[in-house]
């Protein structure tokens, strides 16, 4: 991926640059799912930790878990959540704003004060699209979209995931921006395009 590709992942709607990577080991938690598909999103995380070789742990010293991952039929479950209110103050007004926008998905990243992922609160609504997508294609595709902050744009047009051999698979491109992202001599968060030029620069080209 040339460096114009790049900066297109973390450039916003609002055309801000803004990337950032997890500074703590990742401490998954997975409500509303039985315990196969548990053991299916966990393992997705897994391989997504690996690929970035990053770490995780079996909990962390400030929330216990820092990527929580919530499945509901219905928003308005999300209201009967315990302490929901407490990780995210405003759930109401995301509730509804979620039922008008007819979303099946959300995503709200928290930052330690250096500008890294501190954690990470994922929203699922199961409707009839996500329903129709196996759970380890669904896994998968959650993992990468909670292993960097990317752009609210950068998936619009198409999936971090791809079908080869009939089966899905990270994309490769994609894969290889994680990797360079979780490079040690990279910052753990970027707020000026010129960023996307070194880590392009590091990106290895797909085997």
């Amino acid at each position: 991926m040339d460096a114009n590709a790049v900066e297109a992942l973390f450039t916003r709607r609002d055309e801000s640059y803004f990337f950032a990577r997890w500074g703590r080991p990742i401490v998954p938690v997975v409500f509303g799912v039985d315990d196969a598909t548990l053991a299916v999103f966990k393992g997705a995380i897994e391989v997504m930790v690996g690929l970035a070789q990053h770490k995780m742990a079996e909990t962390d010293p400030e929330l216990g878990a820092n990527l929580m991952m919530f499945f509901c039929q219905d928003w308005s479950e999300l209201g009967e959540v315990p302490h929901m209110d407490q990780l995210v103050p405003d759930i109401g007004p995301l509730m509804a704003k979620l039922k008008a926008a007819d979303a099946n998905q959300y995503r709200i990243f928290r930052f330690d004060k250096d500008g890294a992922i501190r954690a990470c609160f994922v929203f699922l609504r199961m409707d009839n699209h996500l329903a129709a997508v196996s759970a380890d294609t669904l896994a998968l595709s959650q993992a990468a979209q909670t292993i960097l902050l990317w752009s609210d744009m950068a998936f619009r047009e198409q999936s971090p995931l791809a079908l080869i051999n009939d089966t899905t698979v990270l994309r490769p491109e994609i894969a290889g921006v994680i990797r360079a992202a979780y490079d040690p001599v990279m910052p753990a968060m970027a707020r000026d395009a010129s960023h996307a030029m070194r880590l392009a620069a590091r990106v290895e080209p797909p085997q």
